[in-house]
């Protein structure tokens, strides 16, 4: 999924008033609690419901009692529509849930208190799981030097990428070769625009952000993309600035706008939800993240399906950032009546690969097979279908998941060491407390709820619109939090 979708997926807002479907205190609905002398432990997370969840989970539940006998687990999923409201809910409501998904909004929601302290649990409970995780991950999660979330071991870094589809390049003859930035992309959106007006050319929509970084320049946002502030990834530079104002991200908004005017980009892109679902064939070029675990184009490749492929072009920077690390993780209500039980849980699932591989692929025998089951070899079966397994990116360690017979054992030792040679970003660990200006990032929110979505789909002509919007941000107090981040940000560096 397009980290773009991810985000919009997640964004829910804590004054929705929306009803908590399924989404019960823990123990009023018989989901968490104890059953059968056994502790029971509900993990919320984005996503339908499988269809072989039933089969799954005896597989899942029996490996964990291998392991903790008087536990197991019960996985509630939610729609990705209403994750992020449903799950803000839960926490203002003070739910008592044991586990659930966290992504975008886990920095806030750990500074309000909402999550359970896991630092002294993991290491007591999960230390196996705990040693797996590459340390990067650990140092982007920590928060005023305590750790909430449990991260999901993947793409430690990733790189942004434009994926063309290859049924339209191989259709209309069109070469990507030398696409290594947005802007080289024109001639082909243009090319294909002209063959096949009726599919999006760049097939963004609302939620969607403009690259932060060209050739020579790479920024970060220390509080999310919602909010307009960044920092050099390079390190070059110290100051935290405004992404709006720097010329990377005015030249990239100014060629967004371009296509936006040549009808590369859809004309309702500022206010549609549009999927553009990956197996389909209703975009030509498309914005995904990649990283060592996707090996090149194979996992976009595989969830396109029916012999469909991609063609990747990466046209970020690799560095290990807070924002990867924070991209998928399990946290524990601070009022649940299970922290010891939902550690070991995560301990489990990121220790046993029956567990993990099940949740993955799926059932052995209708999901998947082995080809080779000493090197961890597998294929899939007609039964390999959505709605029978749980993603890769955010369900355990991948580093213990079975592996197709295309990924090779170089592009596994490629992976490696592309993980183990990236460099860390200047910011990574960087996790900014504007717990002293609430006011301000309201203000700052509001401002942004009525400018980002217009600049970024280049509905607007960028520089006016800047304008503009700089005005109102710095009403809104800016220039107070600018100079509260920049002040952690230098006292951050120092140690």
């Amino acid at each position: 999924m397009s980290k773009w979708q991810k985000g919009l997926a997640l964004a829910g807002t804590a004054a929705a008033a929306l009803a908590l479907v399924g989404c019960g205190k823990s123990g009023s609905n018989g989901d968490s609690g104890s059953s059968n002398g056994k502790v029971t432990v509900t993990m919320y997370r984005p996503g339908d419901v499988l269809t072989n969840d039933k089969a799954m989970m005896k597989i899942v539940n029996k490996e964990i009692q291998k392991q903790y006998p008087n536990v197991q687990l019960s996985i509630k999923p939610l729609s990705w529509g209403d994750y992020g409201q449903k799950f803000n809910v839960m926490l203002t409501s003070g739910d008592p849930f044991d586990l659930a998904f966290s992504s975008g909004s886990y920095v806030d929601n750990a500074h309000k208190g909402a999550f359970t302290d896991l630092t002294p649990l993991l290491k007591k409970y999960a230390k196996k799981a705990y040693d797996g995780i590459n340390k990067a991950y650990w140092k982007g999660v920590t928060v005023n030097g305590k750790i909430y979330g449990f991260p999901t071991n993947a793409n430690v870094f990733s790189q942004e990428t434009l994926t063309f589809n290859d049924t339209f390049l191989k259709k209309y003859n069109i070469s990507v070769d030398d696409v290594k930035t947005l802007q080289d992309a024109t001639p082909a959106l243009a090319a294909f625009h002209k063959a096949n007006p009726g599919v999006a050319a760049f097939a963004i929509g609302k939620g969607y952000h403009a690259p932060a970084f060209d050739a020579t320049h790479s920024y970060e946002y220390p509080l999310s993309n919602a909010y307009p502030f960044v920092i050099d990834q390079t390190g070059k530079t110290t100051k935290v600035e405004n992404p709006y104002d720097t010329k990377t991200m005015q030249k990239n908004l100014k060629t967004l706008h371009s296509w936006y005017q040549a009808g590369y980009i859809p004309q309702d892109a500022a206010t549609s939800s549009t999927a553009y679902n990956l197996p389909e064939d209703t975009w030509f070029t498309r914005v995904e993240t990649n990283g060592p675990f996707d090996y090149g184009s194979t996992a976009l490749n595989n969830a396109r399906g029916n012999g469909k492929t991609v063609t990747v072009k990466q046209i970020s920077k690799p560095y290990k950032a807070t924002s990867d690390a924070q991209m998928a993780m399990y946290v524990v209500s601070k009022s649940s009546k299970h922290k010891k039980e939902a550690v070991e849980v995560l301990n489990a699932i990121n220790t046993n690969k029956k567990i993990l591989n099940t949740m993955v692929w799926g059932i052995e025998g209708k999901q998947w097979e082995f080809t080779d089951k000493a090197k961890g070899k597998v294929k899939t079966l007609d039964g390999y279908k959505e709605k029978t397994y749980y993603g890769a990116w955010m369900t355990g360690n991948n580093k213990l998941l079975y592996t197709k017979d295309e990924v090779t054992d170089a592009m596994i030792k490629d992976r490696d060491d592309k993980i183990a040679n990236a460099k860390q970003s200047a910011g990574l660990g960087f996790v900014p407390d504007t717990t002293s200006v609430k006011t301000e990032m309201t203000n700052i929110a509001n401002v942004m709820s009525k400018y980002s979505d217009i600049l970024n789909t280049g509905t607007a002509d960028p520089m006016p619109t800047i304008k503009k919007m700089n005005a109102e941000l710095k009403s809104a107090g800016w220039d107070k939090v600018q100079q509260l981040i920049q002040k952690q940000y230098n006292e951050f560096l120092k140690k």
